[in-house]
């Protein structure tokens, strides 16, 4: 049965996800996400959690519009309202500034106007000074650093983040995280789903974890409650493991 999916949110929720697949590869490929039911609110900081392959990866994809759903009904925000952000970002073979400015370009801004604004998202992120290098001699925090600018330039009402900060040195990741505290804190608030296997860092940031395990939920928890080990070990035990093992 083909999927159903649709532009607009509805009840308040930004996303909603009803008995949600993805499967690569036809009937015989792999199942990478199934039944998932969840609903995703403006201003919600959402961590996704799990090892390696359960998935995570692909229901950012999903939300964002890189993949559809094999089966069930998405619900979700336009595209256009989001921006993503990958573990390696994409520098184009261009200065700093104009990395920026052609997302405002493409979406219609003239392009003096667009050269301004990039400047001002540079600033933002502390790295105005750096407008006129080449992107692609930065180091590895600071085109994360320019992937963020990038974003915030796009005012979006979404930012979506795949392990923003897993090949970063610690203090480089303490700039990230400082970065997206700061999209969170934005009034209107931007809606935060970042997959992360940095456990602090899922402490510090979001405010809902939820945990994937071979294509599914198997936890959706306030991030107070995700990290009780009686609570967790009691009525999620397969989460409970993953963090015992995360932590140790």
């Amino acid at each position: 049965m083909k999927a159903a999916a649709s532009q607009r949110g509805g009840q308040g929720d930004l996303f909603a996800l009803s008995g949600v697949g993805v499967r690569f590869g036809g009937a015989r490929g792999v199942q990478a996400l199934a039944g998932l039911n969840l609903a995703i609110q403006p201003g919600e900081r959402v961590a996704l959690v799990g090892a390696n392959g359960c998935g995570k990866s692909t229901l950012l994809r999903l939300l964002h519009g890189l993949l559809p759903p094999s089966q069930g009904q998405l619900t979700c925000p336009s595209p256009a309202c989001q921006a993503m952000l990958f573990q390696k970002p994409f520098v184009m073979r261009m200065s700093v500034q104009a990395n920026v400015a052609l997302g405002l370009w493409l979406r219609g801004t003239p392009w003096a106007q667009a050269k301004a604004q990039a400047l001002q998202a540079l600033a933002r992120v502390g790295m105005a000074a750096l407008a006129a290098r080449a992107a692609r001699t930065l180091s590895g925090g600071q085109q994360q650093r320019l992937a963020m600018a990038r974003a915030w330039a796009l005012a979006p009402q979404v930012l979506l983040l795949d392990e923003p900060t897993a090949s970063l040195d610690p203090h480089a990741k303490r700039e990230v995280e400082a970065l997206m505290h700061e999209f969170a804190q934005h009034r209107p608030a931007v809606t935060l789903i970042f997959a992360s296997h940095n456990l602090g860092q899922v402490k510090r940031l979001a405010s809902r974890v939820i945990y994937l395990e071979g294509g599914r939920v198997l936890a959706d928890l306030p991030v107070a409650d995700f990290f009780a080990g009686n609570l967790l070990q009691t009525h999620y035990p397969a989460a409970h493991l993953f963090v015992k093992g995360e932590t140790l």
